[in-house]
């Protein structure tokens, strides 16, 4: 059939050959896009519309643009006498030249075994919230052949190569569950009244929001309290208390934490709740 079509155009004119590039191109472009909608489709009656379901849509999506975009590069190569041409020349004394093209493709090469790797074995997924280091956070936007789009807080891009991203530790906030357990410190003074400060620490966090109450029924009779609080450390500075506080997204911890810490730290000055007080001796 491609043997047909070839012989209704002259791909010895230069306008012909312009013609028939294009009409290649529009073709595999069109192909491409019907080619996307049957399988989004059917991914789509498959699949949960879960984050999970999003990610293997916008993979399959680049990378449908990728191979029929190699197609339409092979067709007018192969077809096109003054190309076929050319190219047999550059392939037949080219063992230097294909070592180079291979060591310069070898990352591409890798880029686009990692990220199939990323959507098969899903360490993170889009939407997900991900941690790489203290520099690097925020929520998968995109999974392509070649990199991982990383929107952090700032509302900037981080691109990152899935050939690396792929050999990192990464923290996933929320692969499996959105809850979290968020730790809280204060730090009261040695002379503090300890059960004020904690029935404060309480009263405050239930006002928040996105707290939830992670206890199981059997711990509600029970009446195990809903916010597990403790003295984890006292010293010289003073006591240390920890809440440990559930919370149904995680991205939301550290406005949280800003919001607790402040309406505690108001609610120790207007009960008077002892706050720690560095003391210095100095010996003459």
């Amino acid at each position: 059939m491609l043997k047909q079509i070839t012989s209704l155009f002259n791909l010895k004119d230069p306008l012909s050959i312009a013609v028939y590039v294009f009409l290649v191109v529009f073709a595999c472009w069109v192909t491409s896009r019907i080619a996307r909608t049957i399988l989004i489709f059917f991914l789509k009656r498959n699949l949960t519309k879960e984050k999970i379901g999003v990610t293997s849509l916008k993979f399959t999506r680049n990378s449908l643009r990728f191979i029929f975009g190699l197609l339409a590069l092979a067709i007018v190569v192969g077809t096109i006498p003054v190309f076929k041409e050319k190219a047999g020349y550059i392939f037949s004394g080219a063992g230097i030249l294909a070592a180079i093209v291979g060591f310069a493709a070898q990352d591409a090469l890798s880029n686009l075994v990692a990220g199939f790797f990323i959507v098969i074995f899903k360490p993170f997924r889009v939407g997900d919230y991900i941690k790489l280091d203290n520099e690097r956070s925020g929520i998968v936007e995109d999974i392509t052949l070649r990199h991982t789009v990383i929107n952090n807080f700032e509302n900037k891009r981080l691109i990152i190569p899935n050939s690396i991203i792929s050999t990192e530790s990464v923290l996933n906030h929320t692969i499996d569950e959105a809850k979290v357990l968020s730790f809280n410190n204060f730090l009261v003074g040695l002379h503090a009244d300890i059960d004020l400060a904690k029935k404060i620490i309480k009263e405050e966090a239930n006002k928040l929001e996105f707290v939830i109450d992670n206890r199981k029924p059997e711990d509600v009779v029970k009446n195990i309290p809903q916010f597990d609080i403790r003295v984890v450390e006292v010293s010289e500075i003073g006591v240390q208390i920890r809440a440990y506080i559930w919370l149904s997204e995680p991205l939301w911890e550290f406005k949280m934490k800003c919001d607790l810490k402040e309406a505690v730290h108001k609610r120790f000055i207007a009960e008077k709740v002892e706050l720690p007080i560095q003391i210095r001796r100095i010996i003459n």
